[in-house]
């Protein structure tokens, strides 16, 4: 550092120009005429030349490392009544849709247990019943995320659900 050369305050917003050093001391200057003294550590030469000759070296991204569970295909779950007993005609309406319901929660705890990440909800289009049941069950669940008010909500026949 010597006199004339423009510095910075270190912490401080003020720059200036150097007048006198004296050992550890430096007077400096600012744009407005005022002086200011100032310990040589607490100030920073301003030299623009000192970046612009620096080469500018990109090093590369590591990759992101994403967990497998998360690039796996959703676990599946199908609702259509003749695929979870073995004999569909020897109950009523609503014992079914009780039986539906009953394998939709033991999945979604088997899911939360086992940290799957996607499920898919396959209930068919029909007349609506087992698709309202289905939402009626999400809504209540926390710490998931799934298409609430979807375009095609009585066209699609299933919904999938993702696990946070």
């Amino acid at each position: 550092m010597k006199i004339g050369d423009k510095v910075s305050v270190i912490d401080e917003n003020l720059r200036g120009k150097v007048l006198k050093i004296i050992a550890n001391q430096v007077k400096i200057e600012d744009e407005h005429g005022f002086t200011y003294n100032f310990s040589k550590d607490k100030l920073t030469i301003l030299d623009a030349d000192l970046y612009e000759n620096s080469p500018v070296i990109r090093k590369k991204e590591a990759p992101k490392i994403i967990s497998k569970k998360h690039n796996k295909a959703p676990q599946k779950l199908d609702l259509h009544f003749d695929l979870l007993v073995k004999n569909p005609s020897g109950y009523d309406a609503f014992e079914r849709l009780m039986i539906q319901k009953e394998k939709l929660v033991e999945t979604i705890d088997f899911c939360r247990k086992h940290q799957i990440k996607k499920l898919q909800i396959i209930h068919g289009i029909g007349d609506g019943v087992l698709q309202k049941m289905v939402h009626d069950v999400l809504e209540g669940l926390a710490n998931i995320e799934y298409d609430r008010d979807g375009f095609f909500f009585h066209q699609s026949g299933n919904i999938e659900v993702k696990f946070l």
